[in-house]
């Protein structure tokens, strides 16, 4: 029985700041922070290594703690807070902000976590980033001033841990449907098989050396771009290759065993992109439905057995060309490409509309047995 009795509370309340120094070296694994991927392996994010030789004198941070990187994109407007789940420890740089929670039988590190992937704590970071105090794209903020803003948490730390373990099933379950809706809708209508070749058009990007600038007006589409989620981007003064609205920017070369390879970009405006070398552009043909393309490319298992884990993958014209699967009738790729769209704003919205309530598991109840209606 929950009281729906919600508090607001100073962050510095209920978690101290972490200034712990590699000294000893314990770790050598130099962090960033990604908004999509979180707290992740420099070499791994950047495909080379940022921090310097001598990491002693970094932050030695330990899983489960948290780090503010104060960092701005377009994808994180007043930097990104985040949890280290991946490893068992790593080094940040001293730019960062690192805490941890104070008592768990006060705060959930679950919630916490949940919480700051909302926009909720914006508001409290611009009250205290000063005006013009961006430098580089790198706010300005005391660690002191950081620890004032405020959060509202359920005083009920059972309440906490309801919220924290719903988002989790939340993030598994929609995993789960996203498997069998394709195999029930394959059921249920008549679906033919056809090569890409017979449903888009392919092209491949040119290169862009010569025209990089910050100051360009075209986003450059290459790997680290799509990878990302547009997290890392370049910009060109030229559009060597447009990009035009729902094509589908497609990566084609890959490091062994790399998580770019074979990886879906569909293009939201014309334009705005130009797409680079090595990076394929297509275009789905009017009776191709560009939404449900672009998620059946991504990552399939088609593109992916051609990485061996030894040498660098480079998939070939002929290679994507004769990929294939199984289309529905134009209109049943709509209704299936609408239905994974909803899927994919259905956790930011239910973590938004959770962390904007002051109180209930009620609320998480009743929109629970909303959400299974709608599956």
């Amino acid at each position: 029985m929950y009281t729906d009795t919600w508090e607001q509370r100073k962050l510095g309340e209920i978690v101290e700041r972490v200034t712990r120094k590699n000294q000893d070296l314990v770790s050598e694994l130099p962090l960033t922070i990604s908004a999509q991927y979180g707290l992740i392996d420099q070499n791994e994010f950047f495909d080379k290594r940022v921090a310097s030789k001598d990491v002693s004198g970094y932050y030695l941070i330990y899983n489960g703690e948290f780090a503010y990187n104060k960092s701005t994109s377009s994808d994180a407007p007043w930097g990104a807070i985040k949890r280290l789940d991946r490893y068992e420890n790593g080094v940040l740089s001293t730019l960062y902000i690192v805490f941890r929670i104070k008592n768990e039988d006060i705060l959930n590190s679950d919630f916490l976590m949940n919480y700051y992937d909302t926009n909720n704590w914006h508001k409290d970071i611009q009250a205290i980033a000063a005006e013009g105090a961006r430098n580089h794209g790198l706010l300005n903020i005391a660690p002191a001033d950081f620890f004032e803003t405020e959060l509202m948490l359920p005083q009920d730390i059972e309440e906490q841990k309801n919220i924290g373990n719903y988002f989790k099933s939340l993030n598994n379950l929609i995993t789960l449907h996203q498997r069998k809706s394709f195999l029930y809708f394959s059921r249920i209508n008549d679906w033919e098989q056809r090569k890409l070749m017979e449903v888009a058009e392919y092209r491949n990007g040119k290169a862009h050396e010569n025209e990089i600038n910050d100051d360009g007006e075209y986003i450059v589409v290459n790997s680290k771009f799509v990878s990302t989620n547009g997290e890392i981007r370049k910009f060109s003064y030229a559009q060597n290759e447009p990009l035009y609205e729902n094509e589908i920017a497609f990566v084609l070369s890959d490091v062994p065993n790399g998580r770019a390879i074979a990886r879906t970009f569909l293009v939201d405006k014309s334009g705005k992109y130009t797409l680079n070398q090595r990076i394929a552009g297509i275009t789905p043909h009017e009776d191709t439905d560009p939404y449900y393309l672009y998620i059946k490319m991504n990552r399939n298992e088609y593109f992916l057995k051609f990485d061996d884990g030894n040498k660098q993958t480079n998939l070939s014209i002929k290679d994507v060309l004769n990929y294939e699967d199984m289309y529905p009738s134009y209109k049943e790729q709509q209704k299936i490409g609408m239905y994974f769209q909803q899927l994919d704003h259905l956790i930011t919205l239910h973590r938004r509309a959770y962390y904007n309530k002051k109180g209930g598991l009620t609320n998480v109840h009743n929109d629970n047995q909303q959400y299974y209606a709608i599956l």
